[in-house]
């Protein structure tokens, strides 16, 4: 089972979203043990952002491992208003991301999970395409942080 549905909630000035929770099971001599793993996406609105994977045998508590985890890693990301300074690709596996500056009012094109990052970030004007062939959710998180770590002031 995997949920891809984003959640908001906000706290402290920090916008938390969650991008997905995968259920996991391992199989042992005993039988089979269910735990979850919850992505995490974190920022400030204005130019820090942090993503987390949270893992436990309840949701809630897999999802608020993630927040704090999150919180920890926020990265500060340089922009030009409401948009990106350049255009940037990002890779991570197999996933590569490209991240375009778009003109004011454009809003934000993009997936899902891309979508949860640049709003968090504060990034409300953007244009953005997964090139390659997956889209999982974490490598997808890891490669739009990567292409927007590539930004330059």
């Amino acid at each position: 089972m995997k949920n891809n549905a984003v959640a908001e909630k906000q706290d402290h000035g920090l916008v938390e979203k969650v991008i997905s929770i995968n259920r996991v099971t391992k199989v042992t001599k005993g039988g089979k043990n269910m735990s979850f793993a919850a992505l995490v996406v974190v920022g400030n609105g204005a130019d820090k952002v942090g993503y987390a994977l949270g893992k436990a045998n309840e949701v809630a508590s897999a999802i608020k491992k993630g927040l704090s985890r999150a919180k920890k890693n926020l990265v500060p990301i340089k922009k030009n208003k409401t948009t990106i300074t350049h255009e940037v690709h990002g890779r991570f596996g197999a996933v590569e991301v490209l991240l375009k500056p778009a003109a004011p009012g454009t809003g934000v094109i993009a997936s899902s999970t891309v979508r949860a990052v640049c709003e968090c970030v504060g990034i409300h004007d953007i244009l953005t395409k997964i090139i390659r062939k997956s889209t999982n959710p974490i490598n997808v998180v890891k490669a739009t942080f990567e292409g927007l770590s590539k930004l330059k002031g």
